[in-house]
């Protein structure tokens, strides 16, 4: 196989149908039809319209990835697509397109895990506005590498010792992601779904410390010390945040009063993004890790990409974000960790594998 291998990679885990080129470290492109806007009058990803908007999309998107990118089908060495997590419907839809491709082709297929491949993208060259995670990759000590990835389904902390085939996850949330808190809180506040821009729009006009909303998880029975560790030290919970904007929505809407919606926003924000951060940060001091990649749709925020930058900075932490446009869910992510996968010579998966819709982060390839 050659150094620097051409793979294409094919997401469709949830509501973005994605086809992304990677050479090596290198992206050609990253094609991403959207089916967000089917979803919107609902408050919320609906999974059937999801899958078949995955079935109108595939075709299309690949065709202008490979007209993009300059090659054709049988350039490929590899393909890789998303194998899980995500909705059973939508990942059933690549994965069977997917095989399709690898059967007519003759390509090898790998299946591979969502939320690593956030981490993968990271890894492309001047995928970040932080530096050039390719470049970085091999200068790294055994536990060198940490993610945070934060999305509407996910928030954990990792350490990445080989993207290959060493992840460890250190921390995840114990019920609602982030992404979740933030859609469920925007609704309260009578905001636009998708909720994660949303409340970022609008806590800009609002004050951070307007109500004192609480950091779950972060109280020291949870926490314990770097000699005792707690049951949840880098974990997170998001269901008591919700509850406390709900109180304080509810006690505004009850004394006939205008809800302040940016400082709630902002407050609310300030909270999610301060406790996320501050973990991640204890867990890179306590687990010897010096650079830190995040990762993940919520990783747009505008508040927890400056927060990252400024606490990364005052704890010599090297931070790679990627670019906003490789963020959300997209094919790019997994043509990239395809390609390292192929690279070090893994075994592809064949084609007999299932999908797995709660498929473990540790499982980098299924």
């Amino acid at each position: 196989m050659t150094k620097e291998p051409l793979v294409l990679g094919i997401e469709s885990s949830c509501d973005e149908t994605g086809i992304g080129i990677v050479r090596g470290n290198t992206l050609l492109t990253n094609t991403v039809s959207s089916s967000m806007d089917e979803h919107v009058r609902f408050g919320g990803v609906i999974p059937e319209i999801a899958s078949r908007a995955h079935l109108d999309a595939f075709v299309p998107a690949l065709q202008s990835a490979l007209r993009d990118a300059d090659v054709t089908l049988d350039e490929i060495d590899a393909i890789a697509v998303t194998a899980g997590p995500g909705l059973s419907g939508a990942l059933m839809v690549g994965v069977s397109a997917a095989k399709a491709l690898s059967v007519a082709t003759g390509k090898p297929l790998y299946g591979i895990n969502h939320l690593v491949a956030h981490v993968g993208v990271g890894l492309l060259e001047d995928s970040g506005i932080e530096g050039h995670g390719a470049e970085l990759l091999d200068q790294l000590p055994r536990e060198g590498l940490g993610a945070l990835l934060v999305s509407g389904g996910h928030t954990e902390i990792l350490a990445v010792r080989d993207i290959t085939s060493d992840v460890e996850l250190l921390g995840a949330t114990l019920d609602d992601a982030a992404g979740e808190a933030y859609d469920k809180v925007a609704r309260l506040l009578g905001l636009n779904y998708p909720g994660g821009p949303a409340i970022d729009n609008a806590a800009r006009a609002g004050h951070r410390k307007a109500f004192n909303f609480p950091r779950g998880l972060s109280a020291r029975k949870f926490m314990g010390t770097a000699e005792n560790p707690g049951p949840h030290r880098y974990d997170f919970s998001f269901s008591g945040l919700k509850t406390a904007v709900a109180r304080v929505v509810e006690g505004f809407e009850a004394r006939g009063e205008e809800i302040p919606v940016a400082d709630i926003a902002a407050s609310f924000q300030e909270s999610v993004v301060d406790v996320i951060t501050k973990k991640a940060m204890l867990a890179c001091q306590e687990k010897g890790i010096k650079t830190l990649l995040l990762g993940g749709g919520v990783a747009a925020n505008s508040r927890l990409r400056q927060l990252a930058a400024d606490r990364c900075a005052e704890h010599g932490i090297t931070l790679i974000i990627p670019k906003l446009s490789l963020c959300t869910d997209n094919g790019a992510m997994v043509a990239a960790l395809g390609a390292r996968l192929v690279a070090e010579g893994r075994e592809p998966s064949g084609i007999a594998f299932e999908t797995d819709s709660s498929l473990p982060v540790t499982t980098v390839l299924i």
